[in-house]
This record gives C-alpha cells, structure tokens and sequence, in this order.
C-alpha cells in the first residue's frame, strides 16, 4: 500500500501577505475581500481537524471553557483608543496569567522553577499571594542528584570534577500532581525539561519565562536580529558536538 503524503505547511509564509495588506485569509475584517488562502495553509489541508477542534472548544467541556476563558482574557488585555479604531494592550503577561487563573476559578497555583530564577520566582509568589492565590513553587534541582546517575560523563558536566546536581522536571511536575495544584506555570526550564514537565504534569501549564542563558531570557531577540548579529543561524549549520 502506498504511503499516505503528509502535507506541508507553512503560516509564516503568510508574513509576506500580512506586510503587503495588513491582513491575511484568516485575519480579515471582510472574509468576502480577504485574501486567497495559499495552497500550504493548514485550514485547507485539515479541514476536518479544524472543524473537529472547533466543536472540542464549545459548550460546556473543560478545553470549552479555557478556550472561552482565554479568548475573553484576549479581548480584556486591550482598551480601545476613544475616536480612533486602534486598540492598546493593557496587560503584561503576568497580568494575563491572573486574569485567566482568576475567571477559571483557579487557586492552588505551581511554580516550576529553574534554580537560576528563584529571584524571579520569589517575585512572582509575593504577586500571586497578593491576588489571593495559593502560590507552590519547585525547584528543578530538587532531591540534588548528581548529573552521572542519569548517564551523563564528567566530560558533559558545565563543570567536570564537581558534583553538578541533575534537573529533575519529572519530580516537578508529580510533586506538582500531589499537591492538586489547579494550574502550573513554568519559570525557566531548559529546552527538554519544560517538555518533560509538560508531558508529566496533570494540571494545564502556561509558560511566564521561557530560558535564554545569553538573551536574558528573550528569546525572540534572535529573530529580531536575525539580519545581522544572528545571521549565522542561515548561513550554516550548527554544530552540536
């Protein structure tokens, strides 16, 4: 039997159309004027996924509601500029993170923390706190385990000789389920471990800081600066010994 083509995508493509008309297909005020739809969008390709999706996010199920909770907490970031069809955002992230723990009913609140932001998620607990939340934060060195139990050589240690305790995103996310939090939020786990947490957590989880070591945890400055302090990322392969 032949092997079924799996097709490509690609919504980036659409940046283009978005700069030329300031809209794309799926973002238009007048669906009857917006642009074609570009034979690599994924609307067109998974139709059935897409109206599938939409029937999981109405009535009275839990993707229902966090789907109507963010799209309201979407709409109440912005205020409308009096005389003007433009909008202001009003919130920061951590502002939109309130808001939406707050319209679902959350209270138990964990914090999954890498042991380079404890500062920050310090931080975070005495707002949460303030908002009348239960904040419950873990460190990803939690129980210290030396990065040789899980396989790792000397050689692969940031400083070979010493005990260097292993992240543990695992335990994060089970010590997380055992204390029923009602919702999860990530504070600088590496690449890899945020996806460990993700996948062992029993509680939805959102993101607050996502770990850059060289951008201050910013890692939207490479794309930023992709046409000339990052160029290297098109010219090359990276090498990863």
């Amino acid at each position: 039997m032949e092997k079924e083509q799996v097709a490509e995508v690609s919504c980036s493509r659409c940046s283009a159309v978005w700069q030329k008309s300031g809209t794309t297909n799926c973002w238009s005020g007048d669906p009857g004027t917006a642009p074609p739809r570009p034979g690599n969008c994924p609307a067109g390709s998974f139709p059935g996924i897409v109206a599938q999706s939409a029937e999981m996010m109405q009535g009275t199920g839990d993707d229902a509601k966090m789907a109507f909770v963010a799209a309201r907490v979407e709409g109440l970031c912005y205020q409308p500029i009096p005389g003007s069809d433009a909008v202001n955002a009003r919130w920061t992230r951590v502002e939109d993170t309130i808001a939406f723990a707050k319209l679902m009913g959350y209270r138990r609140i964990g914090i999954a923390t890498c042991i380079g932001l404890l500062e920050e998620s310090d931080r975070l607990t005495a707002i949460l706190k303030a908002q009348g939340f239960t904040p419950l934060s873990i460190c990803c060195k939690a129980g210290s385990l030396d990065k040789k139990e899980f396989g790792l050589a000397e050689s692969d240690k940031v400083r070979p000789g010493t005990f260097e305790p292993a992240c543990n995103p695992i335990a994060q996310a089970r010590i997380c389920n055992d204390l029923k939090t009602d919702m999860n939020i990530i504070v600088g786990l590496c690449v890899g471990h945020d996806m460990l947490f993700n996948k062992h957590s029993e509680a939805p989880v959102t993101t607050l800081v996502v770990k850059d070591r060289v951008t201050g945890h910013n890692p939207a400055a490479v794309l930023y600066g992709q046409n000339f302090y990052y160029k290297r990322l098109q010219k090359g392969p990276m090498v990863v010994e």
